[in-house]
């Protein structure tokens, strides 16, 4: 039996959920309502490590924060197109940019490579986990290899860099971490099951390191995490949208403008584009079953098997 006490104490919880509805939520909503134009913080000056700079979304942000003024370091497996980003930067008057080969899936690699940067170059401000695969058929149709590679680089490479550049972040108590997820880490999709999961991973990893670090005192190191629909980077080779005009794929230049300004307004969760994020959310937690079946057969945005291009 209940004492007097765990009574007391379980009534004074009632009573604090009671104010927390009625009285804090409400002032919560109306603040975010009336502050949705933060403040843009510069990036002039800082050091932004992207992976992937190679082609798509990766190197149309290094571009965009040498124009804004960062020292920008790319990483990315293909050392010939990365070199080509690097070059192309550096001949255009902005400031210096670096890059390096790097697969971000092994581990010493990354470990060794930050070593190297923070001895010659500094420390790393800003990180954006942009490097990534998405290989499309289904689950059963997927190897052995092609699971542990689409986990070793989604994932994992994650946690290395984050191995590699959070300490730092935290003794500075400065720094940004950026994480490219997906629509695909909000709701299930044909085709892309180990990509689904590897991204719902993103989102966890993500959430965890915020709740973390938001309970440190005085924290100053921020987390983003990006949810885009599918984009015309390449990855996206065969596709089934019922409505195209209405959802068409994104294309990579606005993808990039919206991780920039996520980033320098400091947001946690972006979905993109935010018409289909409101949708996606409304399905995930508030629509009965069968509507949500509804919507996914009569609002289709698929993506088909790709092994028939693998294999022409």
């Amino acid at each position: 039996m209940a004492t007097i006490e765990e009574i007391l104490h379980s009534a004074k919880g009632v009573i604090h959920a009671l104010f927390f509805l009625f009285i804090l939520l409400p002032y919560f909503i109306i603040e975010a309502i009336f502050s949705s134009n933060p403040q843009r913080k510069s990036v002039e000056g800082q050091l932004v490590l992207i992976t992937g700079t190679g082609h798509g979304i990766g190197k149309l942000l290094a571009f965009k924060y040498a124009k804004a003024g960062a020292r920008v370091i790319g990483w990315d497996v293909n050392e010939k197109l990365n070199n080509e980003t690097i070059q192309t930067i550096n001949s255009s008057g902005y400031t210096t940019a670096y890059g390096f080969k790097v697969d971000v899936s092994n581990r010493q690699e990354v470990m060794d490579t930050a070593k190297k940067i923070q001895q010659d170059i500094g420390d790393v401000t800003i990180l954006i986990n942009n490097a990534g695969i998405m290989p499309h058929h289904s689950f059963l149709d997927h190897t052995e290899q092609e699971i542990r590679r689409i986990m070793d680089i989604n994932v994992m490479g994650n946690f290395w860099t984050l191995q590699a550049f959070l300490p730092k972040m935290k003794e500075n108590n400065n720094g940004h971490i950026v994480s490219l997820s997906s629509m695909a880490g909000y709701v299930g999709l044909v085709n892309l099951v180990p990509y689904n999961a590897s991204k719902f991973a993103v989102r966890g990893l993500m959430e965890g390191l915020y709740e973390e670090f938001r309970r440190h005192p005085n924290n100053n190191v921020n987390f983003t995490t990006v949810y885009p629909f599918m984009t015309d980077t390449g990855l996206c080779k065969n596709y089934d949208i019922t409505y195209e005009l209405l959802f068409p794929l994104l294309k990579p230049a606005f993808v990039a403008d919206a991780i920039f300004e996520a980033q320098s307004t400091n947001r946690r969760n972006v979905l993109l584009p935010a018409d289909i994020g409101l949708a996606v959310k409304l399905k995930t937690r508030f629509l009965p079953q069968k509507a949500c079946n509804y919507i996914s057969d009569n609002f289709r945005a698929d993506l088909l098997s790709d092994i028939h291009l693998n294999n022409t």
